[in-house]
């Protein structure tokens, strides 16, 4: 039996979600040489994590648990004056992706995590592609490296408990006060009961450049067209999402609409912890189409590295420290499951 969200004291909300948002920023600050100590390389990082979760070779070692879908981004062709990506003008992209939660053990019950995740690739017809990862909450509790390693050293679990010590996570947060944004959406969230009616944000800022050399830069998230239902109790199922997303899709297609929040003069596009103005314009850019589910840890996805700088013609990366180091920690956590499912002899 899991227990939701909801049903954890304040402080253990806050640990919970921010556990796995922090499981690889140390990797992330040392693949961009931002913390130079040997002591932390990318391995040692991972081995803590595996220390931590437990040693699950041949998996992702964060959002371990996951299912592969495919369907297409139907553009409607609004965002394509902002950006001279394919994507936006192509009538339908094909798309991969993989529903997950958040945390490096493979085995959790669904709803044990409050974050969840969807990771998308797409493919259009001039041969790009444009891969995202998503999550759950609209912003992070830290803007560093650095800090990012500090919540991974203030989240640790205590060993008597096996949960992060609640005064120590909260001596972290008052020492970020840049972490209030976060600490209201922790404090607020509710999650829903299906990853349905879920809706999933960039958290990083990115360019979108049209065809005159302009660049705007956005945010984007997933809106889903399934009305919100909060998670019940307890929850008997340990694959209650994965379940419940089969079940769904045998009925039909799922749908999330593309909304693109625009920047203004001075808004922190380098700073993933800082909301934007609820005022600023938004686009919708179209439809993603979710129409086929594969069974858990099979299908396209399944050896994809969803890197989120793997990026189409008309879309950049901010200069967020976060984003610019997150494709070499993808690609150590790649390449470690890929040597072990070799190992193996079978891919999970």
């Amino acid at each position: 039996m899991s227990t939701p969200l909801h049903g954890l004291p304040r402080a253990l909300r806050l640990a919970a979600i921010g556990l796995v948002l922090a499981t690889l920023a140390a990797g992330f600050a040392y693949a961009a040489g931002w913390i130079g100590s040997a002591a932390l390389s990318p391995k040692r990082i991972i081995d803590t994590f595996e220390d931590q979760a437990g040693h699950f070779p041949g998996y992702r070692k964060n959002h371990a648990k996951g299912l592969c879908v495919s369907g297409y981004f139907l553009s409607n062709r609004q965002a394509e004056s902002l950006s001279r990506a394919r994507v936006f003008s192509q009538a339908q992209v094909p798309v991969i992706g993989r529903f997950a939660i958040g945390g490096a053990n493979p085995h959790s019950a669904d709803t044990s995590v409050p974050v969840r995740s969807l990771a998308l690739q797409l493919s259009s017809d001039d041969g790009e592609v444009w891969r995202t990862g998503m999550n759950t909450p609209p912003v992070l509790a830290v803007s560093t490296p650095e800090a990012f390693y500090q919540q991974v050293l203030a989240m640790t679990p205590d060993p008597a408990t096996g949960k992060p010590d609640p005064a120590r996570m909260q001596a972290f947060f008052a020492a970020h006060p840049e972490s209030a944004a976060f600490r209201q959406w922790a404090k607020d969230y509710k999650a829903p009961d299906s990853f349905a009616n879920s809706s999933f944000n960039s958290i990083n800022a990115f360019a979108l450049v049209n065809k005159a050399g302009n660049r705007q830069y956005v945010r984007w998230s997933l809106m889903p067209e399934t009305p919100f239902v909060a998670l019940p109790g307890p929850v008997d199922d340990p694959q209650y999402l994965q379940h419940d997303l089969q079940q769904r899709l045998s009925q039909g297609p799922l749908r999330w609409n593309l909304r693109l929040t625009l920047a203004a003069a001075g808004d922190p596009v380098d700073d993933p912890s800082q909301p934007w103005p609820a005022e600023r314009r938004t686009v919708d850019a179209g439809t993603l189409v979710i129409n086929h589910v594969d069974p858990p840890e099979q299908g396209a996805c399944r050896d994809l590295n969803f890197d989120p700088l793997i990026l189409p013609s008309g879309i950049e990366p901010s200069a967020d420290p976060i984003l610019a180091a997150r494709s070499a920690a993808y690609s150590e956590s790649f390449n470690r499951r890929s040597r072990e499912a070799a190992q193996l002899g079978a891919r999970p």
